[in-house]
């Protein structure tokens, strides 16, 4: 399972959300800076937080054009009531099969119950990875404010 790191292309990573539509990432973003998050599952109260933070940062993230999609293990009951229940506005996939995933992006995998470790990345407009973020447990994880600064900061001194 090979970590991605700047510069690489984030794979072709397609999920379902709750009630039936299939979305591919980084197709998702449209050619705009996106964010791809991997959470360990609605009971996490950490990944909770992420994701609410996230929400209320959508409008700043809008004004720099970001979008964010998010994807763990959790069925798609599971998942729909957590997108009500945060009023998530983002696509949250549901069903993820975590060795896949990580064989696709490098994210850590807890093995029992087995679910996706918090992982998260920041692509360019291109679909290439800007930075990624690994947790091997419940701590470490991007925060809506520095992908904000981030993007401010690539949209402001541009590559040569």
């Amino acid at each position: 399972m090979p970590l991605l790191h700047p510069g690489d292309r984030f794979p072709d990573l397609t999920f379902a959300v709750p009630g039936g539509e299939k979305v591919t990432v980084p197709v998702l973003f449209d050619g705009g800076f996106g964010v791809m998050l991997f959470y360990r599952g609605s009971w996490c109260p950490y990944c909770n937080t992420q994701l609410r933070a996230f929400q209320r940062a959508a409008s700043t993230l809008d004004e720099l054009g970001v979008r964010v999609a998010a994807l763990s293990v959790d069925d798609e009951a599971t998942t729909a009531e957590s997108v009500a229940r945060h009023k998530l506005t983002f696509p949250v996939g549901f069903g993820a099969d975590a060795a896949s995933v990580a064989d696709l992006t490098g994210a850590f995998v807890n093995p029992d119950p087995v679910y996706l470790q918090s992982t998260g990345f920041v692509l360019d407009p291109d679909g290439r990875v800007v930075v990624s973020v690994y947790s091997s447990g419940a701590i470490g994880r991007l925060v809506p404010e520095d992908v904000a600064g981030l993007i401010r900061y690539a949209q402001e001194h541009p590559a040569a």
